[in-house]
């Protein structure tokens, strides 16, 4: 049986945050551990969208840039190894590149709901790059595979229950996943949010579609 663990952007808002999760979730207890994005990132995100939905080009490529900074600052804290401070580095370049493209075309909700995503997946993959470098395995399960919404943005537990098991059959004997909260799919197959505290949601939903026997929510 596997426990669920969400941690917020509290617990993953910095370098230090990010080591200190370790304690919290490193041990003989299978366990999916659900992550928020790293705190003040959804917030910058939602500032970069009103920029964009303005047409403030300007403004919002130095909000991006800010933000990136951020995240270069915080990876040289986190990694020691140089190979895993490169794949960090390549991933928050990627990220902000595909940030960056919607600065060149028409901005919609479909757009901000892609950029909203982004936190999250960063937040995720920093952490498991982490916990590769201390030598311990996990496997990031990506939410977009499994975590739909229907046309009333209601949770499809049908569908996130088939589509979870599939993706932890791929990883048997695993102690370890690491997956992204807030973040899901709408029945249109398009990124899409499960709203504000929408982490805790994502903890909830996958615990009753694993049959957990325990959730446990941290900020």
């Amino acid at each position: 049986m596997l426990l669920v663990l969400k941690f917020g952007g509290t617990s993953v808002g910095s370098a230090q945050r990010i080591k200190d999760l370790v304690k919290l979730t490193v041990n003989d207890t299978p366990k999916i551990v659900v992550l928020s994005a790293m705190s003040g990132t959804t917030n910058a995100l939602v500032e970069i969208c009103n920029s964009l939905y303005l047409k403030n080009v300007k403004q919002a490529t130095e909000q991006i840039n800010t933000l990136k900074q951020k995240y270069f600052t915080e990876i040289k804290a986190l990694y020691s190894r140089e190979e895993s401070l490169q794949k960090a580095t390549n991933l928050i370049d990627n990220h902000f590149a595909y940030i960056t493209a919607f600065t060149l075309d028409m901005f919609t909700a479909n757009e901000e709901k892609a950029i909203l995503a982004q936190g999250e997946l960063l937040s995720t993959a920093l952490f498991h790059y982490y916990l590769e470098e201390i030598n311990i395995e996990s496997v990031l399960l990506p939410a977009l595979n499994f975590m739909r919404i229907d046309e009333n943005d209601e949770p499809n537990l049908e569908y996130i229950e088939k589509y979870i098991f599939e993706e932890l059959n791929k990883h048997k004997g695993q102690k370890l996943f690491i997956t992204q909260g807030y973040i899901c799919r709408n029945a249109f197959g398009e990124i899409d949010n499960l709203k504000r505290g929408g982490s805790d949601y994502t903890a909830s939903i996958i615990g009753a579609a694993i049959k957990s026997p325990e959730v446990q929510i941290w900020t």
